[in-house]
This record gives structure tokens, C-alpha cells and sequence, in this order.
């Protein structure tokens, strides 16, 4: 039997995953390759695909976004972060654009190496983007001019040619309002508390003061008061303690033993005790802010207010990762068998959606160029006269190649039964048609990992059951397939949907903000998001501890704050229950059998250049 044959690019990724945990300083970190935006989740790091070609490209791009990643890690305290980060959005993005910054910066100041590297990244990502065409400085993000701004002043290294356009563009603007800001910044690079409140004399700078809500440096006007009265209250009872606890204010710059004697000896009261805590609470602000909720940084971006009382448990995860290869395949042959009765309706249905998308792909070539494919109608051209150039045709692009859509499945366990089922066939359809359409599709779910509560509860409880917790369940959201995976490699994984004991409960507004944030990161200029749901979001655990809309209310906050900024299509499916309540563009369907004819009939229309088409979907949701 002969030995297998290794991929040549696993040596490279195990290196440089050993390579990212000593640079990150941490031999926990768990590094992964993935089809997925790169990025950092508490202690695992996702990396680019490097495919068995090892192409110099896919290894420069892995090894700088391994390096700045690492050293955000090692760099990057995260409650500290959250304590200074601003409110306002644009705010925010400047903020975290300087400390990405900044990281790099203090990581090159150790490891010059890491420096060319990123350099790599930084130009994949501007070229990614378009920022090498951009002329106008309004179409020039500022958070990543500022970004670039600072690198250039930290390394004094030269950037790429497509971020230098964006910096270039916003040069003189951002000499004009902080060059003196920046003098010493040297000092700062790995102070990250120092770097925070200079970011926010930046922004200030800048013009965006409004959006830097208040002031954590700011210690409490009402503990203030709150000291002042307890103290107020005190004196009266007993004017000798007062001289009591001067003398031990004294004795403890001596040493702890003499405190604790003096203590003692003076046997001071709870409420003494408790009144010398609140005076140091009011003296070191900047220690004790860091255990309150960082409210500069909200949990949700579309509702402030929205609490979660712990997201340390919740998960986000690849399917492949809840089930054996072995159990996937079988649940997927038992999906297969379920749904062999409707194979031949789904097939059709398949089948009118591509074809309604590829009658708008009507092929439209420009002729007589200099190179592209052969143009065989010109040939006797060439025939008759030897000394005319070949001539070559490029077809254009259609409107909707530039294409991403992203199926959302409410995985919770009201769906269980024939609703999951014909959910997740659906999926597979549209995901197999649309990619010969060539659309790319991500196909997610969402649900929590535990009934009513799990490890965040118990932790509300062991904490004494603070009131008004806010969310207060673990999410678990499932990634079915990536929007760059292949559907054939994928496949199988639509089959977890049949695992016994996955469906649990729905919080749909942080899952729906979930999938939103995915698509922004996404390059194509369309985003479509589909939800397909079976109601109102429901967690007995959150809603037995907060008031009985606040996942209601605030679902309504995502769908509104998706729906105003206008960068993704929403649409939504109910599945027996009316979910036009929330959804703008939404249809509700009374059986779960005609959700396939509903999905592809949405999609259909969406890819209509005909308003009139779009009105009949429209019309859908009000008949429904």
C-alpha cells in the first residue's frame, strides 16, 4: 500500500501556526485556516486558506495577517480597549484603527521582521477594497487613513501603493487638525491606557468630540455625593471615630501588620468599613471602572441599551466541528431520505430559478480588443490578409456576478420535524443553483447551546441574581457553509440539521446582527440576507428576568438599523406563523412544503431588473 501523499502546504501552515504562538505569547492559542474573513475570537485565530499550490501570494498574505494578529493579541488589552472605546460609529472606527495600528507598530519595534510582512497584507486588503482607485476623498474611509497615518509615523516605513492613495487623499487634512498630536507618540506605542486617551484627543481633534460619550478618566458624580452623605451621616453618631480612622490612614503607609492591628484595636463598624471602600473607589476610578460594563462599547449596534449579562460561553462555530465526518454523512443520507418525496418539486423549482437568472445573463461581448478570447468571426480577416493583427472579444460582466446571499436558519426547536427538514433542503437547492449562477452564497444558523439559560445563568445566580441581566442564555451559531466554500465540499454539513438534541432556542436579533456583520466584511457590491424563521424570538431564561419584549424589541432594533442603512437586502420567510410584523420585505407561509416555491420566487425577483417584478413580491406579503 502506498503512502499517501502529503499536502505540501500542511509543513508551512503547522510552522506557521508554532511561529503565531510564540509571537502572540501564547501557547494556548488554538490557529485555524479557513475560507472565512480572518480574525481573532478569545483564544482562536483564523488564518487564510493556504491551498496545495503555495502560491507566493497566499504565503505573504498568511504569514502578515498571522503577524498582525498575533501581536493585536499580545499587544491588545480588550477590557482596556472597551473602557476608552467611543460611542459614535465613526468614532469607533477611528479608535480601532489606531490601536490595529499601534500593535503593528510596538510588534515591528520588537520584531522588525513582522513589519514586511503585514506591509503584504495591508496591500491585499487596500486592493480588496478598491482602494487603489479612489479619487475622491469622500470616498476615502478616514478610520483607514488614520490607520495607515500612524503607521507611516510609528515605523516611518513607506506603505503600499493602494493605502498610500487613501492616506494621500486625507494628508492634509489630518496634518491640518493633529500634527502636533502625534510628536510623541514613540512613548506610547506600548502604553495602551496613555494611547487610548490620546486616540480620543485625535478624534476630538478631528471633529467627531460628540461621538466620544463620557469621560472614563471621569470619576462618578454620584459616588461622589453618595461618599459625601454617608460620611455627612456618620459624623453625628460618633465624632471620635473620625480621629480614629485618621490615625490608621496613617498607619497604613507603614505597613499592613500595624493597619490591621490599628483596626482592631479601634473595632471599627460594617458600615466604617464600607465607607473607607466608597472613598477608594472615588480615589481610583480608573482601576474600578474596568469591573463595570463597558458602556462606551455597546453590545449591539443597533440598540445601545441591549444587555448580555456574559458572552464568555457564547460560540461560533463550523458545523463540521458539532459531528464526526461519519455522523455528518449519515445524517445527511437521513435528510436525503426524508425529503425524497418533494426531490422532484424542489428540482423544479431548482431548475425555474436558474433558468429566470440566466435569462438575464444574456451574453453581451466588447470585440476588437487587444487580447481576451480569440474571435473566431474575424478570422477571415486575417485570411485574407495576413498582415491584420488577430482579434480578440471580453465578455462583460452582468449585473449580479458581483453577488453575495446569505441564508439565515432559525435553528431552535419549534423548527424541529418537517419545518428543519425542508429548511435545510431548500438551502442545499438554492446554494447548488445559485453558485452556477455564479453567486456566492453563506448558508448560517443560529441558536443557544443550552435550555432555559446554561453556564450564563448559572453565573447570574451565583452572583446573586442581579436584576436586569439582559440576555441571558449561550448562543451557539453554526457556520453550514462559508460564502467562498465550494456547495460540494459542503454538502454534508446541511445534514447536522438532524442532529438529535442541536435545535434548542432562538435569539434572533443578536444572530441577525451576526449575519449582518459577516456581509460588510464581504467584497461584493450586492448583499442579499434571507431569514427563514418559524416567529418571534423566544429564551424562557432572558425573558423570565427582563421585561417580556426585550428580545422582541430589540430584533425590531437590528431589522431597523439593517433596513435604514440600506448596504443589505432583507427579506424574510415565516414558516406558519406572520413574520411581516418585523420584516419589511417579508412573506408568510401556512405550510412548510411551500417554502421551496417561496425562496426561489424571492430570490427571482430580487434579480429582476423590472420594478413591476419586485412589486409582485411585495404583494406576496400583503396577501399573505
Amino acid at each position: 500500500m502506498s503512502k499517501p501523499i502529503e499536502n505540501p502546504a500542511d509543513p508551512f501552515k503547522k510552522a506557521l501556526a508554532e511561529a503565531t504562538k510564540v509571537m502572540a505569547d501564547d501557547s494556548e492559542l488554538t490557529v485555524t485556516y479557513s475560507m472565512d474573513p480572518a480574525g481573532l475570537s478569545n483564544d482562536t485565530m483564523r488564518l487564510p486558506q493556504v491551498s496545495r499550490r503555495m502560491s507566493k501570494e497566499e504565503v505573504l498574505i498568511a504569514r502578515g495577517t498571522a503577524d498582525a494578529l498575533a501581536l493585536r493579541h499580545r499587544f491588545h488589552d480588550k477590557g482596556l480597549f472597551n473602557r476608552y472605546a467611543p460611542q459614535g460609529q465613526m468614532a469607533f472606527d477611528i479608535y480601532d484603527a489606531l490601536e490595529s495600528a499601534r500593535c503593528e507598530a510596538a510588534g515591528a519595534r520588537h520584531m522588525p521582521g513582522t513589519a514586511s510582512n503585514i506591509d503584504a497584507k495591508i496591500d491585499n486588503d487596500a486592493l480588496r477594497r478598491g482602494y487603489d482607485g479612489i479619487k475622491n476623498r469622500e470616498d476615502a474611509p478616514l478610520a483607514q487613513a488614520m490607520g495607515y497615518y500612524l503607521r507611516e509615523k510609528a515605523t516611518g516605513r513607506t506603505l503600499p501603493k493602494s493605502a498610500e492613495n487613501v492616506l494621500d487623499l486625507w494628508r492634509d487634512f489630518i496634518d491640518g487638525q493633529t500634527v502636533e498630536t502625534f510628536d510623541n507618540i514613540d512613548d506610547l506605542l506600548e502604553d495602551q491606557k496613555g494611547f487610548a486617551r490620546l486616540a480620543r484627543r485625535i478624534i476630538e481633534e478631528l471633529g467627531y468630540g460628540d461621538q466620544l460619550g463620557e469621560d472614563p478618566d471621569q470619576p462618578d458624580p454620584e459616588e461622589d455625593q453618595s461618599a459625601e452623605t454617608d460620611e455627612q451621616e456618620e459624623e453625628p453618631q460618633d465624632q471620635g471615630e473620625e480621629q480614629e480612622q485618621e490615625d490608621e490612614s496613617d498607619a497604613q503607609s507603614e505597613s499592613t501588620q500595624e493597619e490591621q492591628q490599628d483596626m482592631q484595636e479601634a473595632t471599627l463598624s460594617d458600615t466604617d468599613l464600607s465607607d473607607e471602600d466608597m472613598t477608594e473607589e472615588v480615589e481610583l476610578p480608573q482601576e474600578e471602572a474596568e469591573v463595570e460594563p463597558p458602556q462606551p462599547a455597546p453590545v449591539s449596534d443597533a440598540d445601545p441599551n441591549y444587555l448580555v449579562f456574559s458572552s464568555e460561553h457564547d460560540e461560533e462555530i463550523m458545523a463540521e466541528e458539532l459531528a464526526e465526518p461519519a455522523e455528518l454523512e449519515r445524517l445527511r443520507a437521513y435528510l436525503d431520505q426524508q425529503l425524497e418525496p418533494l426531490k422532484g418539486a424542489v428540482s423544479r423549482l431548482a431548475n425555474k430559478l436558474q433558468r429566470r437568472l440566466q435569462a438575464q445573463q444574456n451574453r453581451s461581448w466588447e470585440f476588437d480588443r487587444e487580447e481576451g478570447i480569440l474571435d473566431a468571426g474575424r478570422l477571415a480577416r486575417v485570411v485574407a490578409n495576413p498582415t491584420t493583427p488577430l482579434s480578440f472579444k471580453v465578455e462583460k460582466d452582468t449585473e449580479f456576478r458581483d453577488t453575495v446571499v446569505t441564508l439565515l436558519l432559525d435553528n431552535s426547536g419549534s423548527m424541529r420535524g418537517r419545518p428543519i427538514s425542508i429548511a435545510a433542503i431548500c438551502a442545499d437547492v438554492l446554494a447548488r443553483t445559485l453558485e452556477r449562477c455564479n453567486v456566492k452564497v453563506e448558508v448560517l444558523g443560529f441558536t443557544t447551546r443550552a435550555w432555559k439559560g446554561g453556564l450564563s445563568r448559572e453565573e447570574w445566580l451565583n452572583s446573586g441574581r442581579p436584576q436586569h441581566p439582559g440576555r441571558l442564555n449561550d448562543l451557539r451559531h453554526i457556520i453550514y457553509k462559508s460564502a467562498d466554500a465550494p456547495m460540494r465540499r459542503t454538502r454534508a454539513n446541511l445534514g447536522l440539521m438532524m442532529k438529535e438534541g442541536l435545535l434548542k432556542e432562538n435569539i434572533d436579533g443578536e444572530a441577525l446582527e451576526w449575519a449582518h456583520k459577516r456581509m460588510m466584511s464581504r467584497p461584493e457590491a450586492r448583499k442579499i440576507l434571507m431569514v427563514i424563521s418559524d416567529g418571534a424570538p423566544v429564551d424562557d431564561s432572558t425573558l423570565s428576568v427582563n421585561p417580556a419584549n426585550y428580545l422582541e424589541k430589540h430584533l425590531r432594533d437590528v431589522i431597523g438599523m439593517i433596513e435604514k442603512r440600506r448596504q443589505v437586502e432583507l427579506l424574510a420567510i415565516g414558516i406558519g406563523h406572520d413574520v411581516t410584523r418585523y420584516y419589511d420585505r417579508a412573506v408568510t407561509i401556512t405550510d412548510a412544503e411551500q417554502l421551496a416555491g417561496a425562496m426561489t420566487e424571492q430570490l427571482a425577483s430580487l434579480f429582476d431588473s423590472d420594478p413591476r417584478a419586485r412589486a409582485r413580491v411585495m404583494g406576496m406579503r400583503r396577501a399573505s
